[in-house]
């Protein structure tokens, strides 16, 4: 399974710090070795100030007591370099822990640093040392103290562009604490400024594009809303080409979204024309499955892929989490996508067949007959499709349903128009960038 564990393509794109929960995810699930993610530890601890973690790590890599000095004269530095931080931000610090001095603080960010230097003697380097104090705290893993400090911090900071990077730093803050509400609430922010801000090259516009979708994983497979919300971002035009072109293996995620959600079938049919146009470049069990049941219509590949599916939920950090209930352990997304994947492989089947053996499609569907039976009869009821049960002869009958050829035309002219729109956008976005160098 470790062929199909995305780890490597996603985390070039997160936070050092977002790259933990991974690894503690695979150490889990026991699909490296304990040295390997304990080395790959070590190497991402090496450039933070979470210097007793790596110790730790370290002894139990080597089993051995004993860590090396730099280890050791590198946490003399931190602590240090703590201290000289902290005083530094300790005037801002005190005004902003004081409640009765905070009410002073107006919506008018010239104002407010007129005030505190004319009132308190706190200028911009004050203000600056807030936020080195800030990002060292993230670094230490104290999160839940950067995340204030930042949120402070972008209150009275002038520069967008640091205004920006200290957003980066709560939403990722926010992520490690779990703090999902939150979380999203930064994450809209987020993008409502990528959306909106004049970028230096449309490259940079793309690449944070790709860097705010890997980031909202975290949220979307962890929030209650999360499965409807990767939808509505992940298959914007500006979103959804930023994947096709750069990140084609978050395709498995908006794949999963869509085969989970009822409430977004309507967009479902223009996905699988992107599926099937992103089959060469990129193959995931999960993407392969869905070209399977509606481009090939090969429902015994898709039984095999649908098996492959239920290895990557459950060895995939971000699907594959786990509820504990009772005394046991189990894997919500994992049950509600093959529910929802045998569903789909029905109703195609159905649609394709003018009479259909009970027996056969629940053998399809890993169902005994009376299963197969009740499922097909609810599936009629719901979906509407114009058929009827024979139960003397076992099969389902079903009534000819003409493809209706204006539909058609209509749909081919929408797919060539949006392919053609991506198209000339993506040469603009091209020749902006050679137009910059």
């Amino acid at each position: 399974m470790a062929n199909y564990d995305l780890t490597p393509r996603i985390a070039p794109h997160l936070d050092r710090h977002l790259v933990f929960p991974l690894l503690e995810f695979l150490q889990e699930r026991q699909l490296y070795s304990e040295d390997q993610l304990l080395k790959a530890k070590i190497d991402l601890l090496n450039n933070t100030n979470m210097v007793d973690y790596a110790m730790d790590i370290h002894k139990s890599l080597y089993h051995t007591e004993d860590v090396p000095q730099e280890m050791v004269d590198r946490r003399v530095e931190v602590v240090a370099r703590l201290k000289a931080l902290e005083e530094c931000a300790a005037p801002l610090v005190a005004f902003l822990q004081n409640e009765e001095k905070v009410q002073e603080l107006r919506p008018d960010k010239i104002y407010n640093l007129q005030m505190l230097n004319d009132r308190y003697q706190i200028g911009p380097e004050q203000i600056e040392a807030l936020y080195q104090f800030a990002k060292f705290q993230f670094e230490c893993g104290n999160y839940s103290g950067a995340a204030d400090f930042l949120y402070q911090y972008r209150a009275l900071c002038t520069s967008s562009e640091r205004s920006l990077s200290a957003l980066w730093g709560k939403l990722a803050a926010e992520i490690l604490m779990q703090n999902w509400d939150i979380a999203l609430e930064e994450l809209n922010r987020l993008k409502e400024i990528i959306d909106s801000k004049a970028f230096t090259s449309p490259l940079n516009q793309v690449q944070s594009r790709i860097w705010l979708m890997h980031w909202s994983l975290f949220i979307f497979f962890n929030h209650d809303n999360g499965r409807t919300q990767i939808i509505d971002l992940f298959n914007q035009d500006k979103y959804l080409s930023a994947i096709q072109t750069n990140a084609p293996h978050l395709m498995r995620y908006l794949a999963t979204a869509f085969i989970v959600n009822k409430r977004r079938r309507s967009q479902f049919k223009d996905f699988v024309k992107v599926i099937q146009q992103e089959q060469s470049p990129y193959k995931d069990p999960i993407t392969e499955f869905l070209y399977s049941v509606y481009v090939n219509y090969d429902f015994d590949e898709a039984q095999k892929k649908l098996r492959e599916c239920e290895d990557v939920i459950l060895n995939d950090p971000f699907l594959g989490k786990r509820v504990e209930e009772g005394n046991y352990t189990i894997v919500p997304l994992r049950d509600e996508f093959l529910e929802n994947a045998r569903l789909f492989i029905c109703e195609t089947y159905c649609k394709i067949h003018q009479r259909i053996d009970l027996g056969v499609l629940a053998e399809k569907l890993n169902l005994s007959f009376e299963e197969a039976e009740r499922w097909i009869m609810t599936l009629i009821r719901s979906s509407k499709l114009d058929a009827k049960i024979d139960s003397k002869s076992g099969t389902i009958v079903m009534e000819p349903n003409y493809p209706n050829v204006y539909e058609q035309l209509i749909d081919h002219t929408k797919t060539l128009s949006g392919r053609t729109y991506k198209l000339v956008g993506q040469l603009l976005e091209q020749g902006q960038a050679q137009a910059a160098r």
